[in-house]
């Protein structure tokens, strides 16, 4: 066992690689935020307006994910019954996740969400005990008030950054770490703008809009359309039958 580092807590079993992941819309199928949004706040046109302005850079995530939040005052808890109705896993992803935790594959959440759904829908859909580690936004009272009541909560951002939260930032605890791991990521949308650049190998949900922000940007990637292929590729390069590097000129 490595010596535990507060900041850097996946290098504890000394691993060989760390998956980073966000977690709406890549390990769900439907995006918590978006969910809430398109039904209980201002609507599925409004938000997919803020998420083409953030992709194309005339708006920062952190302002339309406040905008989003802002326009939901369904009082807390009702948000969480909401969603722990509607929200499944990504196919494959348990099979993934037990694949990592046999292989000394720590998986880290960054995500543009909130701590407290995470956890809720984790316990919901995985078994008991599991064990990921979590870096994301959080939930706050909004003026004192009760966050169970109408318009009682709203978000807490992770850091001052642009993003809300800057993924880039934990990912860089350990890539500049001396002998490091190899480091994956996986997302889907444009709160993983910040994460895209800095793993060796990144995992692209096919279809949605990190695709065409990488392309845009001609950042390297790995489409990807459920957890399958991503758990498939991930065993491959830890069994040494491929690289990194060949992995990454595969687009699935």
């Amino acid at each position: 066992m490595g010596a535990l580092n507060p900041d850097t807590p996946a290098m504890a079993t000394n691993p060989k690689f760390i998956f980073f992941t966000d977690f709406d819309g890549t390990i769900t199928t439907a995006d918590s935020n978006d969910y809430m949004t398109d039904n209980l706040g201002y609507g599925r046109e409004k938000r997919v307006q803020g998420n083409q302005d953030v992709l194309h850079g005339r708006l920062h995530f952190r302002d339309s994910f406040q905008g989003m939040m802002d326009s939901i005052t369904t009082p807390f808890n009702e948000c969480m019954e909401i969603l722990l109705k509607n929200i499944v896993l990504d196919p494959g992803f348990k099979e993934f996740y037990n694949w990592a935790k046999e292989n000394n594959v720590p998986i880290v959440i960054l995500s543009g969400g909130m701590e407290p759904v995470i956890r809720a829908l984790l316990d919901n859909l995985l078994e008991p005990g599991w064990d990921i580690q979590i870096v994301s936004n959080d939930v706050q009272s909004r003026d004192g008030k009760d966050i169970n009541t109408k318009g009682g909560w709203n978000i807490k951002f992770h850091d001052d950054s642009i993003h809300g939260h800057d993924k880039s930032l934990e990912i860089r605890k350990y890539s500049s770490l001396p002998n490091r791991p190899t480091l994956f990521y996986a997302g889907d949308g444009v709160s993983d703008l910040s994460a895209a650049k800095e793993t060796d190998l990144l995992f692209a949900k096919a279809d949605k809009d990190l695709v065409v922000w990488c392309e845009n940007e001609n950042v390297p990637f790995v489409t990807f359309r459920d957890w399958t292929s991503i758990h498939q590729t991930c065993k491959d390069i830890a069994e040494g039958k491929i690289t990194v590097q060949e992995a990454a000129k595969g687009r699935i």
